[in-house]
C-alpha cells in the first residue's frame, strides 16, 4: 500500500534539492526530465486516480483501472507530450516543484489520436501536442468520461 504522504513528501524534498542547486550555480537548470519525469507521472497519476501500474515501459498504456480501461500517462515540466499510438484513455499532467500536479487532459485517446495521428511521426515514431491543446481538448471531455481522483 502506497504512503500517499510519503509520496508527496519525497517528491517536494526532490524539487527543494533542485531549487537548492539552481540557487548554488545560477544560471545552470536542474529539472528533472526524462524518465525520472515519466516515472514520477505514473506513480502520481496511480497513486491519484486509484490505478494499477503495469511494467515499466510498457507498449500503449501505463496503467489500469480496477474495472480493466487501459490509460496511457504522460507527464510534462514542459509544454508539450509525445504519443506513439492511439491510447483507449490518457491523462496527462504538469508537476509541479510542490510536489502538486494540475491535470491537463483526463479522456478518451481517441480525442488526442484523431488532432496529432494524421500528422507524419518524427523519427523516432512520435507525434506532438501542445499542454495547451491538450486544455481546450479537456473542455470537451464529458464527466462520464473521466476518470476520478481518488484522493
Amino acid at each position: 500500500m502506497i504512503d500517499h504522504k510519503e509520496l508527496k513528501s519525497i517528491i517536494r524534498e526532490l524539487y527543494s534539492i533542485v531549487n537548492k542547486l539552481e540557487e548554488m550555480f545560477p544560471g545552470r537548470h536542474f529539472t528533472p526530465d526524462g524518465h525520472m519525469v515519466g516515472s514520477l507521472g505514473e506513480c502520481i497519476v496511480a497513486d491519484a486516480y486509484n490505478l494499477k501500474l503495469e511494467k515499466a515501459s510498457n507498449a500503449g498504456f501505463d496503467a489500469r483501472t480496477n474495472d480493466g480501461i487501459e490509460v496511457e500517462i504522460k507527464a510534462t515540466q514542459s509544454n508539450s507530450v509525445a504519443f506513439r499510438s492511439n491510447p483507449q484513455h490518457a491523462i496527462i499532467i504538469k508537476i509541479n516543484k510542490d510536489g502538486t500536479f494540475d491535470e491537463i487532459f483526463n479522456g478518451p485517446g481517441s480525442m488526442i489520436w484523431e488532432k496529432i495521428g494524421h500528422r507524419p511521426p518524427y523519427k523516432n515514431g512520435q507525434r506532438t501536442i501542445t499542454l495547451k491543446s491538450l486544455s481546450l481538448l479537456n473542455e470537451q471531455v464529458r464527466a462520464s468520461d473521466r476518470i476520478q481522483k481518488s484522493t
